[in-house]
């Protein structure tokens, strides 16, 4: 449940300061006339979004045993591989989000209607996309048959939406690139987890070998059906008795990923004074006033 809840907080927290920055500069700017088609695509987005997670789910229901697996574990690491771009996308741009958002919204003011609900359209339905396919991945891997998967990803996208509310009200001033910094590597954790998950399930759809090749199996020792043996599948995909391959494949990217993620910004092109993750984000952030 923790693990879920994350990544709504995580992902929704991104589409709440998209549509706070947004609509605080149009009142800002006194452009009220504008609001209208920023939220029509605002909400569009979310309902396409809605609309991929429930065919994710409901068209996966139809298909056999085998391509159900295969779908999941195909799906699992293209959504790894998107989670991990963005990750890294938002540790490089959290600190410049605003700006770039808004020579965004100035091009699209200058082109009229359209453009605007285009704009809002993208910058809200790329997260909502991204965070229906990393969810309907991790609640398939971690799903115990309770809902409790879908409760952490609720409660974490409203706990996203009252803080990005508090953003817009100028009620809350956190550390937004300490915030995107750590969250990111716990996302990361929560990804190498959904990884392994997602071979394993391509082993059990008989696309790849070795579904009998146990790295291990301490289920005598963590019982998957104990409270910590849930609590720690809820939270990191843990399995007590994984492949080989889904050992390799957990280490091979969860080493080098956390890695590269804490390797500081301007490192790998020397430009300028090497700061860390912490160093960047040492001034405090300014909510968006309205």
């Amino acid at each position: 449940m923790f693990s879920n809840y994350l990544i709504g907080l995580r992902e929704g927290l991104e589409a709440s300061l998209v549509v706070c920055i947004l609509i605080a500069y149009l009142v800002k700017t006194e452009r009220r006339d504008a609001l209208r088609p920023i939220w029509i695509g605002i909400v569009v987005a979310v309902l396409i979004a809605m609309g991929f997670g429930c065919a994710l789910e409901f068209g996966s229901q139809e298909m056999t045993f085998e391509a159900q697996e295969a779908l999941g574990g195909s799906l699992s690491i293209l959504a790894v591989g998107l989670v991990t771009w963005m990750v890294f996308w938002m540790r490089r741009t959290a600190r410049h989000l605003k700006s770039e958002l808004h020579g965004k919204l100035d091009a699209a003011l200058a082109m009229g209607t359209g453009a605007l609900v285009a704009t809002a359209f993208l910058a809200v339905g790329r997260e909502g996309l991204e965070t229906a396919l990393f969810v309907w991945a991790s609640v398939h891997a971690a799903s115990d048959g309770t809902p409790r998967p879908l409760i952490g990803v609720g409660l974490g996208l409203a706990t996203a939406v009252f803080l990005g509310w508090l953003f817009y009200r100028g009620a809350l001033k956190i550390n937004l690139a300490k915030f995107f910094t750590w969250t990111g590597a716990m996302l990361v954790v929560v990804a190498a987890g959904v990884l392994a998950y997602g071979f394993h399930d391509l082993q059990e759809a008989d696309w790849i070998p070795g579904l009998t090749n146990q790295a291990f199996d301490i289920s005598g020792t963590i019982p998957p059906d104990s409270w910590y043996g849930t609590l720690l599948k809820g939270v990191f995909n843990f399995q007590p008795d994984p492949t080989i391959l889904q050992i390799t494949v957990w280490l091979l990217y969860l080493i080098p990923t956390l890695t590269l993620f804490f390797v500081p910004v301007g490192f790998a092109s020397g430009k300028g004074k090497v700061k860390t993750p912490d160093e960047q984000g040492s001034q405090p952030s300014k909510a968006p006033q309205a």
